[in-house]
């Protein structure tokens, strides 16, 4: 393992989207796992120095395992969002990485400061409260992976909601699809001969 450098990374403050971090669901193989992508603005660039030094040390033990050169389908973790989703405005300007684990992750939100002057956190258990859309800084840890194909992955640790911000979702809210529409005679729909 990378020896000289934790394979730990806490962000700085980014989005959550795809946050299957309540339930698990069966990834590609049928096992289930919790998920979420974790957005980082470009602009982030404490966070993307932390995943380049632990990405290099890593990359050295890859390199290391496989003779001094990478299979041709290594796969790494960062992905930018301006090239691979390009119809998808939430991912313009920024960076994501999609971060898996068998087990749930923790999930909090700062709750003050304790007699040290440390931050304490308190547990989040409504699922409405953390979701796409909101944001938070998130515990990842990176790891080599050598199965059907080879790469390093990030595994989601836990995650600390910082500031809502507004929900994606594949499906427009109510508000969203009905937005232009008048409904005239309101008090005809208590009515139950309505449909009569």
């Amino acid at each position: 393992m990378a020896k000289d450098i934790s394979t730990k990374l806490i962000t700085g403050k980014v989005r959550l989207s795809y946050a299957n971090i309540w339930e698990p669901r069966p990834d590609n193989n049928g096992n289930l796992k919790y998920s979420c992508a974790i957005l980082i603005p470009k602009s982030d660039k404490e966070t993307l120095r932390k995943y380049k030094a632990i990405i290099d040390a890593l990359k050295a033990e890859a390199e290391a395992r496989y003779r001094g050169k990478l299979p041709a389908n290594f796969k790494f973790p960062l992905h930018d969002g301006d090239e691979e989703r390009p119809d998808d405005p939430n991912y313009a300007g920024h960076y994501f990485i999609n971060a898996y684990s068998n087990t749930k992750p923790g999930i909090a939100k700062p709750a003050g400061k304790d007699a040290n002057g440390k931050t304490k956190f308190q547990e989040i258990t409504d699922s409405t409260e953390v979701y796409s859309g909101c944001y938070a800084r998130v515990s990842l840890n990176f790891y080599l992976y050598d199965n059907q194909s080879k790469g390093i992955g990030a595994g989601l640790n836990n995650i600390v909601k910082v500031q809502d911000g507004e929900r994606l979702a594949g499906t427009p809210s109510v508000e969203q699809d009905f937005a232009d529409e008048e409904f005239d005679d309101l008090d005809d729909y208590g009515d139950e001969d309505f449909l009569a």
